[in-house]
């Protein structure tokens, strides 16, 4: 008999080849394989089974991933919860666990997901926030410092809302039956302050699926319009017709952060 929870996990993506265990040696551990290697010492390694709404690439990082796992043991929540956070590495927590159905998918029940894509522009960055966000700074063209043109890129964030088709801003899979998607919102905003010395934005991207490095492409085609390489009418045209090359290359993945999955 198997008992199923659901779990809320938070990481820093930094030293992990992503979430998906693919079964084989890597060079970095994934944090699939780092969960299912502390379950199966609670279980006394009997069989454990674990599921995920997102499968977030190499160096992504998550402060909403939520899971499921079924394991042989009737263990109370909040005690397996405690248990699990004894024996994780410092950058992988659990921050909610609760009782769920065996019928519960993390990724098909699911109605939506946000990501957040986090950069600084500043001409010389704190190197204390490497790891969490993307540095695109001013440059100079012509002997004329170019700034980032982030009013530009807020008006082309409303290009992407609604139903289109992603094919050009997503890594191609031939198995994929479709590359519709949904996005509900898609916006760029100012962080909060911070004591970083940095004015730090992000793109919020809430849509009801993804497909592999969409947001992240998305990223790039906005950055590369911030600096006059695209234009609006570029992205525009890109959702629309197949394009044998991508307009832009995908934004590097320690930018990404996957906020939350809503049911």
């Amino acid at each position: 008999m198997k008992y199923h929870h659901r779990l809320v996990i938070s990481y820093k993506g930094t030293s992990y080849f992503g979430w998906q265990d693919l079964g084989r040696s890597e060079e970095k551990a994934t944090v699939q394989a780092s969960i299912h290697q502390i379950l199966k010492k609670i279980c006394k390694y009997q069989d454990c089974d674990i599921s995920a709404a997102s499968r977030t690439d190499a160096g992504v990082h998550a402060q909403g991933q939520v899971i499921k796992i079924s394991i042989p043991l009737e263990i109370e929540s909040g005690k397996l919860l405690l248990g699990m956070n004894s024996l994780l590495p410092d950058d992988i927590r659990i921050m909610h666990c609760e009782p769920c159905t065996a019928e519960f998918n993390p990724n098909k029940d699911s109605k939506s997901k946000e990501y957040h894509y986090y950069f600084c522009t500043d001409t010389t960055h704190n190197p204390v926030l490497n790891d969490i966000l993307m540095h695109i700074p001013s440059h100079s063209k012509a002997s004329a410092t170019v700034s980032l043109d982030i009013e530009l890129m807020k008006r082309a964030c409303k290009l992407f809302i609604g139903e289109h088709d992603f094919y050009n801003f997503a890594k191609r899979d031939a198995t994929m039956s479709s590359t519709f998607r949904t996005i509900l919102s898609c916006e760029i905003l100012e962080a909060q302050p911070s004591n970083f010395g940095n004015k730090i934005y992000y793109l919020k991207i809430v849509g009801e699926g993804f497909l592999r490095h969409m947001v992240r492409y998305i990223a790039g085609a906005l950055f590369a319009l911030g600096r006059n390489q695209l234009s609006l009418s570029d992205i525009s045209e890109a959702l629309v017709n197949h394009k044998e090359k991508k307009i832009s290359p995908k934004a590097k993945s320690r930018g990404l952060h996957l906020i939350q999955v809503c049911y």
